[in-house]
Order: C-alpha cells, then structure tokens, then sequence
C-alpha cells in the first residue's frame, strides 16, 4: 500500500507543478445537458472537480480567501495539464492494471469509512463509553445463571428467582448475604457479589448501561446477559480518578497454615520495617526479598493501572497513594502480602489520546455486533429492502436438508435460482446471485451445520446494503465523490508520471548525459577556493588552536595534523569542514578575506578558524559532480516535453460560461 502521506504531497506536486500555457478552443455549449467547464479529447471534465482542488483550505464566501485573477489563470492552466495527464493515463489502460485496481480498492475503503452509517454510529458509541469513562461506579451483583440446554420454563423459572432475590434486597434483606447463598459466580463466595469501581468497557455493554443508569443504592430489575440473570446493586459512583504507576514487594502466601502464615507475615513485617530506614535501597531490597520473578529485577514496577483493572485489595491501596515514593504498609491479596511504593499519578487521558484504543475495545466486545445490526436496519430503512420471507424459509429448509455438494442441483431443478430472495432499491437479489457469493468465500464467515444459510444470507445482505449505501454516496455525496475521483485521478497520475518522466528520468544514464551536455551552462561554478574551516566548540582551546594555526596555509594533510594535535585528548574542542568551497555563497567563508592565509570569524556567538589555499577558477562542473541536479531538470524537461505531446495529442476545449462562474466566485474583485 502507498504511504498516503507521500502520495498526498506527490499529488500536489504533480497537479500544480509548473508548466506551459495552454491554447485552448471554447467549447459548444448545449442548453438541455449538464454543462462542462472541460473537454479534454471525448473526456468531459466539470467544473466541480476543479473548484474543489481550487479551494481546499479556503472558503471562498469569505473575501479575504478570494485569490488574484492571476492565480485563477495559473491554477486553470495547472488543472488542465493534471487532466491531460489523467487521460493520457486512461488511454494507456492503467486505469485497467491489477494492481491499479488493488490500489485504488484499499484507497477508496479507507477514504469511504467515514462517510458510512456506520462509522456515526461508531463515533457515537466512542463518545458515550468516553463519557461514562469520566465516572468509576461500584456495584455488587447476583448472577443467576440458566441449566445447560435450558428450556423456555427453565428460563421463566430463572426470570422468577431473579425478581424474588430483587424483592427481598428492596424489603431489607442484605444484598451481599443473599449474593454469597444464591449466586452462581464462583467469587460470589469470596467476595459477596462485590465487583468493586469498574468503569465503561469493563462489563459487558447491557451490565453497563444498566449500571450506569442507577442511583446509588438502586437494585436493578434482572438484566439479561449471555451470563444469565443479574441482580445489580449500585453502591457508589465518583469522577475517575485516572491512573497510578506503582511497584510492588511480593511475599507469596498459600493461606492454608496457619504456622507458615504467621513466618511470612513477620518476613514482611520485617522488609516493611527495613524500607523505614533512610539509607534502605527500594531496588536493593525488592531484588533480595520479591517473589514476583517478572518484576523483582527492575524495582517491582508495574503497568499504569486503572479503577477496575486489578485486584480490588491491591487496587485499593494503589489509589489511596498521595505523594510519589509514598510506601504502603503491607497489604494482603489472594496472591500473597504486597508492599506498594507509588511512582506517579496521571488523570484521564483525552478523548483524542483514547480513541483509537476505545474503537479497538468496542470492535472486539458484543457493542460491534448491536452497531452492525442497527447499522442494518438503518440501511434496509433507507434503501428500500424487501425480503422475499416464503422463499428464504424455503432454501433455509433446502439448505437444512441438503448436502452442499448437491443443493445448487437442488435448487435448479426447483427452478429456484433466478427467484428473488430481496430487492435494494428495487434491485433484484436472487438465489444464483447468493449461491455465487458463498462460492467467492471471499468474506470470513464463521458458520456451523445449524445456521449455515443464515449466516452467509445475512452476510450477504449485509454486503449488499453497503453496496447500496456506497452507491448511493457516489450519486448525492458531493464531497465523496469529488474525493474519491480525485484519488483514483491521483494513482493514475502517479503511475503515468512514474513511467514516462521520474523513472525514465533516473534509468535514462544516456539521456542524462546529452542533456548536461546540451544545457552545461547551466551546470558552472563560480570562483572557488581551497579551504579548512574549524568550528570552536570549547573557548579554553581557542588560543592554543590558534597559535597552531597562525602561519598555516592549506594543506591536504593539516587535517591529520590538527586531529592528532587537539582531538585525542579533547575531541569535543572543536569540529572540521574540508574542501573546495564556492566562497562568494558559503555563510562563512562570504565573510573572509581571501587573501588572508589564516582568519579568525566571529559570527554569531561562535568562533571559527579559516585556512585558506590557492583559488579555483570558474568553470563548468563534471557530470559526476552534478548528476543529482540534472536528473532533476532532466525531470522537469520530461515533464514539459510530455504535457507539450499532450495538448497536440488531445483536444482542450473550455466552456468560457462554466469557466466565468467559478471565477466570479474565486477571484477577489
């Protein structure tokens, strides 16, 4: 894939680079079409396309954005070389290239995402899980969860459970009691149902939004999760409190001997005691005593934690933290006895800092599947969708009954495959069109034996609504449209540019030669001279330099002289510049007096040391000297010579009305 960055810039260079002028002929205008601003050859080209280019980072209702009636004219002249260059391209047929098409695929999806339904709907749910994230809340729970392959009065069973245990918490009964004798998560019997601060994105989105629209103290009715029933009690809620880097002292403790417990309890008790003292070393002793092999060796450090995202007795501790080096006293977890230094604090990061890292989240919990499915709805709303219901129950049961192998046989010889299983817009879909998609497999659809036509038709209509929709940019969004042409004009622009002019230009070692030969003089240099130019880096070595210096003139080797002088035992003193300078432009020497053997320069607060030798007279420079230049004009000659090829090639023609529109609107009267 083309870095967009460089491609960005090449495209600026290329659509406005300079270039001759243009005769052009008007062109005939007819009253009942759409009127051209171009015609370049058969291509009609409107002026839309170039109004666009013309006020990128302007406003043009805004007079003080208003360009000179020059730049209009030379930015037409660019334009209309930037799409003779586009049809060349065209004419060529890279437009039809394999990897053409494979690059303008990847731009044009990248380009196309934000314009979608989808990508609303995303940013939505990117900014609500933010706001939530600006709160911790704390909730205990009850999980109930269902039998395995439960029946539809299993699952009223459960519902009634659930409503009961609310009833009793809103009456008195204590909630954490009743989570310890009646939950069905496992830690209900540790922690009594207390999930502790958690913040958004941290339970699954119904759990979530349940939790988030409490009241503290509030019992929510049974929430339904892929989990089961839950019960929720909100019992806190306060603004976030960001993030703390800690490091930590692990003493590991199984718990189980009480004998043991009491030996490991006075080891920490005695490491705590240690780090009291003001000569003790926090990484000295973290190295001798921690259990955590992982982080023992670099001081106990641990990664920036959030509310929620370990261990709540450890996390507890960790916020409770003031000042940076602040050591905790011992602190027990099911892991063993932690002490805690905090090492910094840091709030809530912005929403631009977090972004991408919530989109990730979102996309990988059940929230992307609620977006997919109203992005859906929305679509099927918009673009007209009707199902064909009879039918589709009708292949599912074929689909249900029929090996893969033989139900397109099946289905043909139920004359089946040219019925439509739903329209878009009016746009038949029929099963042949279905059965081809799933013989493509070129989406990841994941499947099993129960739901196999279930899962490639929704898939199937889900491509196609996008379709739809991306079809539906293209006619009425003028912004995407103007975009994405502007794009695929870019890559073919590229692709010509790169064959017939750049690569050209650096492949063409015969063509370079000739046209330095035919163009050398442009390639002189002025009056030169021999030089050594020391830069001063350490006053205290200024006198003895130059006094070293003082009779010198230049010579090849006074370099070597110099260096093993000064810089073996003070290599910082000073550096050195060497050659043949064209002094009448270099920022030192211009300051010198060339016939002066040796100078000291003060120029801007630095001091510099300059050797002069003989002079070098004026004269044409070597190919080899200057070949990164004349492949450059070579360049630029290409590009002329090929835009003059063009406009004998094709046609221009400008419609003088379209083309006094957009300068009415652009040009500052």
């Amino acid at each position: 894939m083309i870095n967009i960055s460089r491609f960005l810039y090449l495209l600026l260079i290329l659509a406005f680079s300079c270039s001759p002028k243009s005769t052009v002929a008007p062109v005939e205008i007819q009253d009942d079409a759409p009127s051209p601003l171009l015609a370049i050859g058969d291509n009609a080209v409107f002026g839309d396309e170039f109004l666009h280019m013309l006020s990128k980072n302007r406003e043009f209702k805004n007079s003080e954005n208003k360009i000179s009636e020059e730049e209009f004219f030379e930015n037409l002249d660019l334009f209309i070389n930037y799409k003779l260059k586009v049809k060349e391209a065209e004419s060529l047929g890279l437009d039809k290239t394999v990897e053409f098409e494979r690059e303008f695929e990847v731009f044009k999806d990248d380009l196309t995402q934000p314009f979608l339904i989808k990508n609303s709907l995303q940013e939505g749910e990117l900014m609500k899980a933010y706001s939530r994230m600006k709160e911790v809340v704390k909730a205990s729970h009850i999980l109930l969860q269902f039998p395995p392959n439960a029946s539809q009065a299993d699952t009223i069973s459960v519902l009634r459970m659930a409503l009961k245990l609310k009833e009793e918490a809103e009456n008195g009964a204590d909630f954490n009691e009743l989570a310890f004798e009646h939950s069905d998560d496992p830690s209900a019997k540790d922690n009594k149902g207390s999930l502790g601060y958690f913040t958004a994105l941290q339970m699954v989105s119904s759990f979530e939004d349940a939790a988030y629209s409490m009241q503290i103290g509030q019992i929510s009715d049974p929430i339904l999760t892929n989990f089961g029933y839950h019960i929720i009690k909100l019992e806190d809620r306060q603004p976030n409190p960001g993030e703390v880097k800690v490091s930590h002292i692990l003493v590991r403790s199984q718990g189980n001997d009480p004998v043991t417990e009491e030996r490991i309890l006075r080891k920490v008790s005695e490491i705590y005691t240690e780090l009291q003292k003001p000569e003790s070393s926090w990484e000295e002793i973290c190295q001798l005593y921690s259990e955590d092999s992982g982080t023992k060796n670099t001081g106990g450090s641990l990664p920036w934690i959030g509310l929620g995202s370990v261990i709540p007795e450890f996390e507890r501790t960790a916020f409770s933290l003031q000042e940076e080096g602040e050591i905790s006293s011992p602190v027990k977890t099911p892991f063993g006895y932690h002490i805690i230094r905090l090492e910094g604090k840091k709030p809530l990061a912005s929403y631009e800092e977090m972004e991408s890292s919530i989109k990730s989240r979102i996309l990988r919990d059940s929230r992307s599947t609620l977006i997919q499915s109203q992005v859906v709805a929305i679509q099927k709303s918009k673009y007209g969708f009707v199902e064909n219901e009879v039918l589709v129950d009708s292949v599912n049961g074929l689909f249900t009954t029929t090996s893969r192998q033989e139900i397109a046989e099946i289905l043909e010889s139920k004359n089946l495959l040219d019925s439509v299983l739903f329209s878009i817009n009016k746009n038949p879909k029929t099963v042949k069109g279905l059965l081809d998609f799933i013989a493509e497999d070129k989406q990841v659809v994941r499947t099993n034996p129960q739901n196999y036509f279930k899962t490639w038709f929704d898939k199937y209509v889900e491509i196609k609504l996008q379709e739809a929709e991306i079809n539906d940019l293209m006619t009425n969004n003028e912004e995407y449209r103007l975009m994405i042409q502007e794009y695929r004009d870019g890559i073919l622009l590229f692709s010509l540019m790169n064959e017939q002019v750049w690569q050209k230009a650096i492949e063409d070692s015969l063509g370079q030669v000739n046209f330095y030969q035919e163009n050398i003089s442009r390639y002189q240099w002025n009056e030169r001279i021999q030089a050594l130019i020391l830069t001063m880096a350490k006053e205290e070595s200024i006198p003895s330099v130059r006094k070293f210096l003082s009779d010198k003139k230049y010579q090849p080797n006074l370099v070597d002289r110099l260096e093993n002088t000064f810089l073996i035992n003070n290599p910082l003193a000073f550096t050195v510049s060497e050659g043949i300078f064209e002094w009448q432009q270099h920022p030192i020497l211009k300051n010198a007096n060339i016939a002066l053997n040796f100078q000291e320069l003060r120029l801007e607060n630095k001091t510099y040391m300059v050797v002069l030798g003989e002079k070098v007279l004026p004269g044409p420079k070597k190919f080899e000297e200057t070949r990164g230049k004349v492949i450059q004009n070579y360049q630029e000659f290409l590009d002329k010579q090929l835009i003059s090829t063009l406009k004998e090639k094709y046609a221009v023609k400008i419609n003088e009305t379209e083309k006094q529109k957009i300068f009415d609107l652009a040009v500052a009267k």
